[in-house]
Formats: structure tokens, C-alpha cells, sequence
């Protein structure tokens, strides 16, 4: 009995902190629906009726199809180079030795402890000489430049954990050095790269600062950056800073959706061994 009361016990307890995590997606999904003095009069309630006018209204009005392929191609270009690189790189360093090897690594883990914003003026004078101000090309290589040394140390420490032998035994069935990464490897690397794919792809697609500095035409504004643009002086139009907000999630739940068991198995993977 008393077993059985722990166990209602926890079970209440997590529905508890689910309810707080899903109530506010249910809220702004519910309130994508209203109009606007529904949404000041009636904050918390149910639409009266439902109706598709708002995202209508914000993917013709406020040119929001635009801003969605504007996150997209960031976003997309940005995690599968840091992927890319990063294991690459880590894959090196894991599984050849040369002198320099932990100098490199440390190389990298500085860029752990040091925070990009803090040289936003080089960065701007940088992206100014090359020529590519104002271009979607300088957030990718800025969201790349920042996003690889979290992912090389997490794939560094997965690289640790799988034994030489798998390298070895296909080097005598004739692979090359790529070959074992490409062959051998990155099969086995899914819940890392779902770890880290999915921890850039948020940090990316709800980045604001680096659009805001670097991207001055409106037609290459991201969704962060062209949200702002609800924003009036006087007023804002809540029922479509809703409707928006609901589309520009709703790429980030079906990744989620898609990687999630990858995911989970990523974040338990240490614990478990």
C-alpha cells in the first residue's frame, strides 16, 4: 500500500511540472486563434471561435514565408556544418595522437569560456572587410564559429567511449581513415549528433542578437528579428504575434518529434555506462 502511494505520489508530482511546461505552448496555440480583444479580455480562456484568419493575415501582411526561409536555411546550413566539422575534428583528435594533440583540444575548449558577444565590434569589422555584411553567408560562419567547440567536446568525450578495436578491425577489411569515420563511426554516433544538432538548432532558429547587428535589409530578416516588427509603437497585434509565434514552433517540435528518442538516448548514454 505504501508503495503504491509513493508511486500516485510521483506520478502527480510529474504531471504537476508537465502541466507548467505544456500549459504556456497550449496558451499561445489557443490564443493564435483570437482576436485581439479577446486576447486582452479573455487572456486565459478558449476561443470563441476558430478560425485561420491570423496566420492568413501574418504570412501576407507582415511577409512572415520570407522570414520562415530565412530561419531555415541559417538554421540548416549551421547545424550540419557544425555536425560536420565538429565530428571531423573530434574524430581526430579521439583517435590520432601527435604531439600537439591536447594543445588542439584546449584550442578548442577556450572557445567554451569565451563568449562571442564580447568581440561583437571585431566580428562586425571582420564581416565588413569580407564583404559579406548584410548576407545570411556571415550569421552562418558566426553560428558555426560559436557552435563547434560545445560540439567537438561532447563528440570527444562519445569518441572516448567507443573502443579502437572497431577502427582496427576495419582497417584490415581495407578501409581508409575516412572511411572508418564515415562507415564504422558515424552510424554509431546518432544520439550524440541528436544531442548536439538539436541543442544548435534552438540556439539558432530563437537567436536574436547576431540578425539584429549584422542584418540590415528587412527581406533577409529571421523570424526572431521580423517578429519585432508586430511590435507598434502605440499597439500590438497580439492575436498575430501569436499566430506567428505558433508557426515558427512548429519546426522546432517536429525536429524535436523526429530526434527525440536519439535525443533521450544521448542525454542518458553517460549515466548508463
Amino acid at each position: 500500500m505504501t508503495v503504491r502511494l509513493g508511486q500516485y505520489a510521483k506520478y502527480l508530482f510529474l504531471s504537476f511540472f508537465a502541466f507548467l511546461a505544456l500549459y504556456p505552448i497550449f496558451l499561445m496555440i489557443a490564443s493564435s486563434f483570437k482576436s485581439n480583444m479577446e486576447i486582452l479580455t479573455e487572456p486565459l480562456g478558449l476561443p470563441h471561435t476558430f478560425s485561420i484568419e491570423n496566420f492568413v493575415s501574418v504570412w501576407e501582411q507582415v511577409n512572415f514565408g520570407a522570414y520562415l526561409w530565412n530561419s531555415i536555411y541559417v538554421s540548416g546550413l549551421s547545424v550540419f556544418f557544425i555536425l560536420f566539422i565538429s565530428s571531423l575534428a573530434a574524430f581526430y583528435l579521439s583517435r590520432y595522437k601527435f604531439r600537439w594533440n591536447s594543445y588542439v583540444l584546449f584550442f578548442f575548449m577556450v572557445g567554451l569560456m569565451l563568449p562571442m558577444k564580447l568581440a561583437i565590434l571585431p566580428l562586425y569589422m571582420m564581416m565588413l572587410n569580407l564583404q559579406i555584411l548584410d548576407t545570411l553567408t556571415s550569421l552562418v560562419i558566426l553560428y558555426v564559429a560559436g557552435g563547434i567547440p560545445f560540439a567537438v567536446f561532447v563528440f570527444y568525450g562519445f569518441f572516448r567511449t567507443l573502443p579502437t578495436e572497431l577502427d582496427q578491425s576495419a582497417r584490415l577489411d581495407g578501409c581508409n581513415g575516412f572511411q572508418v569515420y564515415y562507415k564504422i563511426i558515424l552510424p554509431l554516433m546518432k544520439p550524440a549528433l541528436a544531442t548536439v544538432g538539436i541543442v544548435h538548432l534552438i540556439g539558432v532558429w530563437n537567436d536574436f542578437f547576431y540578425p539584429l547587428i549584422f542584418l540590415k535589409s528587412e527581406e533577409l530578416s529571421t523570424i526572431p528579428l521580423g517578429v519585432l516588427t508586430l511590435f507598434g509603437e502605440y499597439d500590438t497585434e497580439w492575436n498575430l504575434l501569436f499566430a506567428s509565434l505558433t508557426i515558427s514552433s512548429l519546426p522546432m517540435i517536429i525536429a524535436f518529434l523526429f530526434a527525440s528518442k536519439q535525443f533521450i538516448e544521448g542525454l542518458t548514454s553517460g549515466a548508463i555506462k
